[in-house]
């Protein structure tokens, strides 16, 4: 019998590695149909998940029911599966390169467990070469088994959108590759069997391993165009918002928006890109633009902020700003890699005092994460406020809510362009990027 026939048969199970917000969603639907073991190193995490609890607050409750899943914490138990698919997160350090130690480790793992004729299937973002050259030879030096001969690795791409409920993990066109003709007709069955939007072979391995880490470079690259555009036009004394209207009003005019680009996706992704073309030789010039001027928007809008109190003739010393929303993007409780802390951070150095405030995120993980201390409750004597975040509880407020935060002379900065611009009679200041 082929892998898959054992897996449709539940002969044998498939393991998930990782059970973040790519994992478990992908965990949860394989095991509408197969045997699934789902492993994090998380205790905590796992405890809410047996209890049909998504620790990310993507899932409801209802989206563990009548599944075929066992939740672990405990490697040894992957022993019971044969398909293991590696999801883990691929970071970047502090100086913007690849942190690969959440790989190697899954890697490390599955080389203690691994039988002859398993399979292993790697979802995390990586640069072409990865799989094949990094994370392979782990396995085989710690299983003393051999690639090719004894077991078989394929790549597919992740393409979870969290806080999309249109574009559910079935909904996804889905990517694979394999490692030969036999590995990639199996894996394609396997994922072909809970995606109904279709399957795309890739050639190889590095193929679909190149396709991941461009998708999100290229996002990267248009939001940059759009950020500077909207610093050339701040200083022309004309609205990007219009002007971007205006433009797309022809037919091959891309619909991207300036904004602050974070998150563990488009705001990573072109630094593995950058890893490999260094290793080879190349220094990419267009891609490290884009990265430098989204990085730098943080800074850009701090210093707005400071010019606008300024020509209210307040003393940014003694000024105190609300900063509402610090999640990567809106309604999600996701805060890895948030360019808010950045913000906040910038807006700091200028003397400002700056209370944050989100419904979405965790107090103790912004604590842990940025040494950020959220307040529970925001007061009515802010000098400005900024809406970093457009999470949907803030879309429903108007111009005299947020009036009724602030002190005499209120500045409104809506990062997310939110809104049209106020009645003048308001007396409200309001900037958009």
């Amino acid at each position: 019998m082929s892998i898959f026939e054992k897996l449709k048969a539940k002969e044998t199970k498939i393991s998930v590695v990782g059970l973040g917000y790519v994992g478990l969603p992908l965990a949860l639907e394989l095991a509408k149909q197969f045997s699934v073991i789902g492993f994090d190193i998380n205790s905590e995490r796992i405890a809410m998940m047996r209890n049909g609890i998504d620790p990310s607050k993507e899932l409801e409750s209802t989206a563990f029911e009548g599944r075929d899943i066992e939740f672990t914490d405990k490697v040894g138990l992957l022993r019971q599966a044969s398909f293991h698919i590696v999801a883990v997160p691929t970071p970047i350090d502090e100086h913007k390169n690849p942190n690969l130690v959440p790989l190697q480790k899954a890697s490390e793992s599955l080389g203690t467990i691994i039988k002859r004729g398993d399979y292993v299937i790697y979802e995390s973002t990586v640069y072409p070469g990865c799989t094949e050259e990094d994370c392979i030879p782990i396995i085989e030096r710690v299983s003393n088994l051999e690639f090719g001969k004894d077991f078989k690795a394929g790549y597919s791409p992740e393409r979870i959108n969290p806080g999309d409920r249109a574009r559910t993990i079935d909904k996804i066109l889905k990517i694979v590759s394999g490692s030969d003709e036999e590995a990639l007709e199996e894996i394609a069955k396997v994922y072909g069997a809970i995606i109904t939007a279709g399957i795309f072979k890739a050639s190889s391995i590095k193929v679909a391993e190149a396709a991941k880490v461009i998708e999100n470079s290229q996002r990267d690259l248009n939001i940059a165009f759009m950020n500077e555009l909207a610093i050339i036009f701040d200083r022309i004394g004309i609205d990007t918002k219009e002007v971007l209207a205006a433009a797309g009003t022809k037919w091959n005019f891309l619909p991207f928006t300036p904004g602050l680009v974070g998150g563990h996706c488009i705001g990573v992704d072109p630094y593995y890109l950058v890893h490999k073309a260094k290793e080879e030789d190349y220094i990419p010039q267009v891609i490290t633009s884009g990265r430098r001027i989204n990085d730098e928007m943080p800074a850009h809008i701090a210093k707005r902020l400071t010019q606008m109190l300024i020509q209210k003739g307040k003393n940014p010393g003694n000024t105190k700003v609300l900063v509402k929303g610090i999640t990567f993007k809106e309604n999600v409780s996701d805060i890895r890699n948030s360019k808010v802390a950045d913000l906040i951070k910038e807006i700091e150095s200028f003397s400002i005092k700056v209370d944050l405030v989100d419904y979405w995120a965790s107090q103790e993980e912004v604590r842990h994460e940025y040494g950020i201390e959220m307040v529970e409750q925001a007061t009515n004597d802010y000098d400005a406020v900024l809406i970093a975040v457009a999470h949907d509880n803030y879309k429903k407020l108007q111009f005299p809510d947020y009036i009724s935060m602030m002190k005499e002379h209120p500045i409104l900065m809506d990062i997310k362009s939110i809104y049209d611009y106020p009645p003048k009679d308001l007396g409200l200041s309001y900037w958009r990027l």
